[in-house]
């Protein structure tokens, strides 16, 4: 029994290229110190006293700067390259970083916000394309549940150590963001490869490339609405589930920064395994669908009333994140399948887009309804919201396995 789990782990992760093992390392390091973020909103409530709709205010801000750094990355990615890209965005986010923790004036710390996310949501659509690149199409799939083991190793390590520096500083986190950040960028430089440069092709042959827009891609356009959609849930599980956590449930920030490391610690185990076995049992779309109603279930849990907080909490993050292990490793291979290689960093960019736009409408419409209406009214319109998406990604996959069918007739 044992000797099977060892080769399913070890068959899991054979065959990966050595740029994209290379490549997942630096995120690993740079995760780990991917702490004032997941934090932001305690830092703005409970270090600077502001209120949660003022926490509310600096993530959209955060999420504003993210959909014009989501544009600019994949502009730039596909014109010089995606290492160039990776490389700038790291090191200046991580200067931001270290500059963020030392603003005590609100409206600056808001423009700040807005300078340091476009640097940071720079990175994605240059770090979506280089795992592309580096990666074999059959591996494809698996090339991206690596990247995202080692995001999420990272992340766990990174809030759970950032939780107990909360306890003691917050200043501290945005000091440990900013040196990782940039040692990742020096990194990139040092131990990866610029990748082949894209051969010129004549206005013809580019012209013959199917959906080189991705705008102009239909499918791919519902797609990425939908997408949008669940991220506005996903985002909000980082975004004000803590602060609900800490303000309603009375958990501390160190046990916040624990339960949040479970997701990374979970994903980091079982991912790769998962997909391997997975394999093409099912179609992408049930994968993608079966993961956002488990995201529905995770919402669903938080007004279950009469059971141990710590223990409701604890459930949430296991349900959000087998959504998450089955949802978006298949958004990405299916985004990225529809792309060639003189667009990935367009289809890339719409993709960071979509975490952008549900970082300016999560955290504001979820800050606004629970000041309103309290946190349980949010949780139910967040489930009423998953299964709704769902249900889109059903019609959309349906309607496009029809159109295929009277092609073929």
């Amino acid at each position: 029994m044992v000797q099977k789990i060892i080769q399913n782990y070890r068959v899991s992760f054979s065959g990966l290229s050595r740029e994209t093992w290379l490549l997942s390392l630096v995120i690993l390091i740079n995760r780990c110190g991917y702490m004032a973020v997941p934090f932001m909103s305690m830092y703005i409530t409970q270090s600077m006293h502001r209120s949660i709709a003022d926490a509310g205010l600096i993530i959209t801000l955060f999420g504003v700067g993210s959909v014009l750094g989501a544009l600019a990355g994949g502009y730039f990615t596909d014109k010089i390259g995606f290492r160039p890209v990776q490389v700038i965005s790291l090191v200046l986010s991580g200067s931001m970083f270290a500059i963020f923790g030392h603003i005590d004036d609100f409206n600056i710390l808001c423009a700040l916000t807005v300078v340091l996310s476009f640097f940071v949501e720079g990175f994605r659509p240059a770090n979506n394309t280089a795992v592309a690149s580096y990666s074999s199409p059959e591996n494809l799939t698996r090339s991206y549940a690596l990247n995202r083991l080692a995001t999420n190793v990272g992340f766990g390590f990174g809030t759970s150590v950032g939780g107990l520096l909360a306890a003691i500083d917050y200043h501290l986190l945005f000091w440990v963001d900013g040196v990782v950040y940039t040692l990742a960028g020096v990194l990139i430089l040092v131990l990866l490869p610029k990748g082949e440069k894209i051969k010129k092709k004549t206005i013809e042959e580019k012209e013959s490339l199917i959906g080189q827009s991705p705008w102009q891609d239909m499918f791919f356009v519902r797609f990425i609405v939908l997408v949008t959609i669940y991220m506005i849930a996903f985002v909000l599980i980082f975004r004000l589930v803590p602060v609900y956590w800490k303000e309603q449930w009375g958990i501390g920030e160190s046990t916040i920064g624990i339960l949040l490391g479970m997701n990374g610690v979970i994903i980091a185990l079982f991912e790769m395994v998962l997909i391997q076995n997975l394999g093409s049992r099912k179609t992408d779309a049930f994968y993608i669908i079966s993961g956002i109603i488990l995201t529905a279930i995770a919402f669903l849990l938080l007004v279950v009333p009469g059971v141990a907080p710590i223990i409701i909490a604890a459930a949430a993050v296991l349900f959000f994140t087998m959504g998450e292990m089955l949802t978006l490793p298949y958004i990405s291979t299916m985004i990225m399948s529809r792309a060639t290689e003189l667009n990935r960093g367009k289809y890339s960019a719409a993709y960071s887009m979509s975490w952008a736009v549900a970082q300016i409408i999560g955290p504001a419409g979820g800050g606004f309804i629970a000041a309103h209406w309290g946190y349980n009214s949010l949780w139910l319109v967040l489930v009423l919201m998953s299964f709704g998406c769902a249900l889109g990604f059903k019609i959309l996959f349906r309607n496009q396995r029809e159109i295929k069918a009277l092609r073929r007739i």
